[in-house]
């Protein structure tokens, strides 16, 4: 069962850690329905959740790294002499800061305080409803290409990507929504998030694998379905990527708020009945 879990929980993460819908919030649906990770010998089942995470994390941060390897290639060798360029990573930058250092220095905090299966499904359902209120709204953005995206936008951005601290928000949630409300396209917005994952992935996966070798909590017996839900993660990660950037030409959000609501509703009833603990 484990093998199987692992190969679910892959094809999962690896769609949802992409798509506005929060990726913790399915995992913990999946996790209670295959009792998975409960091979578990070495440290606690949070624990092992965390280096499940950040292996799958880590497939996903190659997958985008992958998918734009000739963009980030050619914006490698046009970054001395292009002042475009330079200003489109100047704004990854602004936009990484908030969540880099907040997320820094509160970590510990939100494990042991908001890692609760009701806040993941409030937040679900109350992102869900902003997804639909913002796409409600007369739509008329100012900004249609990454290199034209400011570093008042990013700055938004970056503080509405604060919010992907509270489980259940979602990263690519959050900065959708701080996109949108900047006054980016739908397609840019999308862009955009997809190049902040690969600071944003990277240092969460760096930083739990550093804490992982410092601490010496990491559970070696389920290393084989670690690596496999991270490939697994990797190759449905590319084929996500660009599916939301053609879904995002021709329709706007508002489904996955609806989605959202969905899966919300469907955690909090499982916590109430005890099947998610």
């Amino acid at each position: 069962m484990d093998l199987v879990a692992a190969i679910v929980l892959g094809i999962a993460m690896g769609i949802t850690e992409f798509l506005p819908v929060s990726s913790l919030g399915h995992s913990l649906v999946l996790e209670a329905l295959f009792n998975f990770p409960h091979t578990v010998s070495v440290g606690s089942i949070q624990n092992a959740r965390n280096v499940i995470g950040f292996f799958i994390e880590g497939g996903a941060f190659l997958a985008v790294l992958a998918f734009y390897a000739r963009d980030l290639l050619a914006e490698a060798q046009k970054l001395p002499k292009d002042p475009k360029t330079r200003q489109l990573w100047i704004n990854v930058v602004i936009a990484f800061v908030p969540i880099g250092v907040l997320g820094l220095v509160f970590n510990k905090w939100i494990q042991d305080h908001l890692f609760a299966p009701w806040i993941v499904a409030v937040a679900l359902v109350v992102v869900g409803v902003m997804f639909i209120l913002v796409e409600r709204r007369k739509y008329e953005p100012t900004t249609t290409t990454l290199e034209d995206v400011r570093p008042g936008q990013a700055l938004i951005v970056g503080l509405a990507q604060v919010g992907a601290l509270i489980p259940g928000v979602s990263r690519s949630g959050s900065t959708i929504i701080g996109g949108l409300l900047a006054g980016l396209s739908r397609e840019v917005a999308t862009a955009f998030t997809f190049y902040l994952f690969i600071p944003t992935l990277g240092a969460a996966v760096g930083y739990e694998l550093f804490s992982q070798i410092k601490d010496k909590t990491f559970p070696t017996e389920l290393l084989p379905y670690l690596l496999i839900a991270a490939i697994v993660a990797f190759v449905v990660s590319l084929f996500t990527i660009r599916f939301l950037l053609d879904f995002v030409k021709k329709h706007d959000f508002k489904p996955f708020g609806v989605y959202r609501i969905i899966v919300g509703v469907v955690i909090f009833i499982l916590v109430v009945i005890k099947v998610i603990q």
